[in-house]
């Protein structure tokens, strides 16, 4: 199986609002549930295009024979004060974990970070329950700074905490 990383297209929209619904039935480790991403396809088209021009943004997905399986991005602010920070967000089709993939799209986000010349701090939020994703991020040097109480809830209407985990880009 070969797997292809590139940087998402407006032209991905459709295909991607999919996967990301399949992706939010298969986890309960994200924020997204089974319903996706709350945007429609021109609104996401758009947003991908303003990721492509932005220096400080980045959004790839990971293809296997032109079908997507996963999705990684860095959010960052316009704002030149919060500007170097990037909220790193991976996700994979569940038929795909355990593959390295996570760890490929990790590389993909750092090697980029570093070549941005402002992406000076990378950030997320990890449910502390998710050990395969804990393992992924301080494998690449990221430190937890802090737990959150009842970062999130599940439908079962339990309070699950998460870790604030950084890697500061020099």
């Amino acid at each position: 199986m070969e797997v292809k990383i590139r940087p998402t297209q407006p032209s991905d929209a459709a295909q991607l609002l999919q996967v990301m619904r399949q992706i939010g039935s298969e986890t309960d480790f994200l924020i997204m549930d089974e319903n996706g991403l709350s945007l429609t396809e021109e609104q996401l088209s758009m947003q991908l295009a303003a990721f492509f021009k932005s220096p400080n943004n980045l959004s790839l997905v990971a293809l296997v024979d032109d079908e997507i399986i996963g999705i990684a991005s860095v959010l960052a602010e316009e704002n030149p004060r919060v500007a170097h920070i990037g909220e790193v967000g991976i996700s994979i089709l569940k038929e795909f974990w355990g593959m390295g993939l996570g760890a490929a799209l990790m590389e993909e986000i750092i090697l980029w970070a570093e070549s941005s010349g402002i992406i000076r701090r990378l950030e997320l939020t990890v449910q502390t329950r998710n050990q395969r994703a804990l393992h992924l991020y301080q494998k690449f040097g990221f430190i937890i700074e802090g737990e959150i109480k009842r970062s999130f809830l599940t439908p079962q209407n339990e309070f699950i905490p998460a870790y604030l985990m950084a890697l500061l880009i020099d």
